[in-house]
């Protein structure tokens, strides 16, 4: 809000407008024992100018990932925005539009999403995407949704070597649904996939990221041969930059794709918000949450483009209902869809081949160091260090140093270091880090 709306004399002629004689009386409604009987740990009123002092000042305590050399990861990636995203997407057509409802006056906004999800199909191989989701973590859970809809199913299988915080949200979503979640173990930080035939039975699905939570390269097609049951669904789970230069999804045989678009032309923010990408095999279609945005031709014979295949509670039976993604993140999409367009087919392969090549380059240095190993290097930007130091200890003195790297959120032992290396970081940064590293 950048002002206080109302002054004391117009909030008195609203409660007289509205037939009580003050806000007491107005909360009325609310029953005694719900309401706080205490005061709020709130400071005295303070002007405009010191409000924005304020704020300015707990703002300036938090480090942004270009006031030092950034190599976090865990989702969340630091990769360069082209200021023409920003110039484009700030345009007010763009800025203010929302959900398109009525496609006869939304045409610009129906066909830019129309190719976010033309490209979202290009790079993972799907037949059909959606105009977009919340994020990567909620666009798992809806797979999962999917996938027990599609078969009738009531047990979802995920790899040990998800990113935890999708699995955290995908156990928020099925945790009153009666859905049994399992596990496949992971062996060395990768799924050992021959154990998902032998041990798990009757599945609606198996969620399996690559490259995964520890940045290693999984894989789908050898996944889908051992899960022995037509009917289980494979969900792949992949970073779409990583995608340019990967076998897709629908190559490897996966019936789901799902992803977090942040590293399409989108900034880190704090974390958020962001935009999950979803695409999956035709047969899937009229399961899928959200929006589909379909192209057509009106009756003068014209392009055209229309909402599609809008299973909301409001046009069925709720039951028969998909997720309703009604605020769609539909500006997020935008950024990506710009980036998509400026990096082209060869742009996009070209930075995940910079990214890969910085990174390994990095990985092997830092594996040279005494107190550091890297235990695999089957990976593309991001990969994880065992220390015999403290990890958090190492992450507090490398901040104070400068340098924004991060741990394993499943690590008990405080023994990984998690690094990320996009085409922003240059050889300084990387070697400056590793004399960071062994001066430890």
């Amino acid at each position: 809000m950048h002002y206080i709306p109302c002054t004391t004399d117009q909030e008195k002629e609203i409660l007289k407008a509205i037939g009580v004689k003050d806000f007491d009386e107005l909360v009325n409604i609310i029953p005694k024992h719900l309401r706080l009987d205490s005061d709020l740990n709130i400071d005295s009123a303070i002007s405009e100018y010191e409000c924005e002092s304020l704020a300015s000042e707990l703002a300036n305590k938090n480090t942004a990932s270009h006031q030092a050399s950034c190599f976090l990861g865990g989702g969340v990636y630091d990769h360069f925005v082209p200021k023409a995203i920003d110039a484009i997407a700030s345009r007010s057509e763009f800025y203010t539009a929302y959900t398109p409802y009525q496609a006869e006056v939304a045409q610009g906004t129906l066909q830019y999403l129309y190719e976010f999800q033309t490209m979202i199909c290009e790079l993972s191989g799907m037949d059909v995407g959606n105009a977009s989701l919340y994020d990567g973590a909620s666009a798992v859970a809806e797979a999962c949704s999917l996938a027990i809809s599609a078969t009738r199913r009531n047990k979802i299988a995920l790899s040990k070597t998800l990113n935890p915080k999708y699995e955290q949200v995908v156990k928020t979503y099925l945790e009153n649904r009666d859905v049994e979640i399992v596990y496949i173990d992971e062996k060395n930080y990768i799924t050992n996939t021959q154990s998902i035939s032998s041990q798990l039975r009757e599945i609606a699905a198996v969620v399996l990221q690559s490259p995964n939570y520890y940045g290693l390269i999984e894989n789908w097609s050898e996944a889908k041969s051992v899960i022995g049951d037509e009917k289980t669904l494979l969900v792949a789970v992949s970073d779409p930059v990583s995608l340019s230069i990967l076998k897709s999804p629908g190559e490897c045989g996966a019936d789901i794709y799902v992803g977090e678009g942040q590293s399409l032309g989108n900034y880190m923010s704090l974390g958020g918000p962001f935009l999950g990408l979803m695409a999956v095999k035709k047969q899937y279609v009229r399961r899928m949450p959200g929006r589909i945005v379909g192209r057509t031709i009106d009756k003068k014979n014209k392009e055209g483009f229309v909402l599609t295949l809008q299973t909301r509670e409001q046009h069925i039976r709720r039951e028969n209902a998909t997720s309703n993604i009604c605020t769609n993140q539909g500006l997020i999409a935008l950024r990506s869809t710009i980036y998509m367009s400026i990096m082209g087919k060869k742009g996009l392969p070209q930075l995940a081949e910079l990214s890969y090549k910085k990174a390994q380059y990095a990985a092997r240095e830092i594996d040279k160091l005494d107190k550091f190993q890297v235990p695999s290097f089957k990976f593309i930007k991001e990969f994880i260090i065992k220390t015999d130091l403290s990890a958090k200890l190492i992450i507090e003195k490398a901040y104070s140093e400068g340098y924004l790297i991060g741990t394993l959120e499943n690590d008990d032992s405080d023994s990984y270091i998690q690094i990320c290396v996009t085409e922003k970081r240059s050889r300084k940064e990387i070697d400056s880090l590793i004399s960071f590293l062994n001066k430890l």
